[in-house]
């Protein structure tokens, strides 16, 4: 057989014939990375602010992560999960640190972590049926949610771009209004097992669970013997400040759903389940081929450890002061544009007054990545490691385009 002709074309040339067309993607090929900084294939510069979706916590290439990922891959990267390797107890141990007492369960993204929190709210309510599946598995969420793209997220995401020609969907979700107990509390029956909500809305518009709020949903849970699930995927792992956004409430929930930032670029996903729920699943119960391998926990590892050597969550709570303060005042100074901010830490949404497509447009082409979100917010995901100096240079690079603006 012969071997196909190599035929150079370029990267936008490829993607054109041969990915498929379900992201809009932006017209950049970036090509290298370091620390908050990107550069594309013509050797422009960016300040990269979406990191990747809140991914690149610790921004691109740090040294630290980089050796311990260039380590573990010279020594054992995949065993599956019918065996022990050191990588996966440990990090266990340090998550379990943070959120309680319980057990973790690793897989591969937020989306999957989601699934898993659903089937553990359905083994839960077989629990309260008495082992009778499909007699207690309701579970209520949040309006304008968003909590992936698989079956059972994507039932419990109540947005119709998300939905729209994959019906009919899992049944068993009912949906109150964020931030509004009461609304919550009449949609609990006796078929319910479990609420779910993310502790800040991220793909709706940076839409934060008030601390009243999250609390009375424990009251709720434990009044009614409901598992109450957070789904942390992209406000989790450090970003407003805390190691878990729920922190700020001073609420304990019983399972927790992280990804994004957890692996600092490597694809890796974990629940965390107290309790109540630690032993819910058992053996046949809920596996993955790839999730909490040796590659993965040593790219989690060396996160957690750059996050507490080099006091991360500590420099977000600071440096974040002077920097929504700053965007305040743009919002003052141009109040036709810029409508409103919600911002907790390096979760930031800048609500605009109408598409922020060209906003985000003329940002790139000044140097600032931004992303999306709901209909007309820019969310800004700074790494955690971002400067004083590169938040300044965001904020200067806002007023320069949202000024060129009128």
């Amino acid at each position: 057989m012969n071997s196909p002709a190599i035929v150079r074309t370029s990267t936008a040339e490829l993607y054109d014939a041969h990915v498929m067309k379900n992201y809009a993607r932006a017209a950049l090929t970036l090509v290298r990375g370091r620390g908050a900084q990107v550069w594309d294939d013509a050797g422009n510069g960016y300040l990269d602010f979406t990191s990747g979706i809140a991914v690149s916590a610790l921004g691109h290439c740090h040294p630290h992560w980089v050796a311990a990922v260039q380590r573990q891959a010279a020594e054992l990267i995949h065993v599956s999960n019918l065996f022990r390797h050191p990588n996966q107890g440990e990090l266990a141990r340090r998550l379990i640190g943070y959120a309680g007492p319980g057990r973790v369960f690793f897989c591969n993204s937020g989306a999957e972590a989601d699934e898993g929190m659903i089937k553990l709210a359905r083994l839960h309510g077989a629990k309260k049926a008495g082992g009778e599946d499909g007699k207690c598995f309701k579970i209520v969420g949040a309006k304008n949610a968003f909590h992936g793209r698989m079956f059972g997220g994507m039932s419990a995401t109540p947005q119709e771009k998300i939905q729209k020609g994959f019906r009919p969907l899992v049944p068993g979700f009912a949906f109150g209004e964020l931030n509004n107990l009461e609304s919550f509390a009449a949609l609990v029956d006796d078929q319910t097992a479990a609420i779910l909500v993310e502790t800040i809305q991220g793909e709706s518009g940076i839409n934060p669970c008030t601390p009243e709020f999250l609390r009375g949903l424990r009251r709720l849970c434990d009044d009614r013997d409901l598992l109450l699930l957070v789904d942390e995927v992209q406000c989790g792992l450090g970003r407003t400040g805390k190691f878990y956004a729920i922190e700020h409430a001073g609420v304990r929930p019983d399972v927790i759903a992280m990804a994004k930032g957890l692996g600092g670029g490597f694809p890796i996903g974990a629940i965390w389940a107290g309790t109540r729920a630690a032993e819910l699943f058992q053996p046949g119960s809920h596996g993955t081929t790839f999730g909490g391998t040796p590659l993965a926990c040593a790219a989690a590892l060396a996160v957690l450890d750059v996050l507490e050597r080099e006091q991360l969550l500590a420099h977000v709570t600071r440096v974040s002061v002077a920097w929504h303060e700053a965007l305040g005042r743009l919002s003052v100074d141009f109040p036709r544009h810029l409508t409103a901010i919600r911002a907790r830490g390096f979760l930031v949404g800048l609500q605009m007054s109408g598409d922020p497509g060209p906003y985000l447009g003329a940002l790139r082409d000044r140097g600032l990545l931004a992303v999306g979100s709901g209909n007309n917010v820019i969310r800004l995901l700074p790494p955690l490691n971002a400067t004083a100096g590169e938040l300044a240079q965001s904020v200067e690079i806002l007023r320069t385009v949202l000024a060129a603006k009128g």
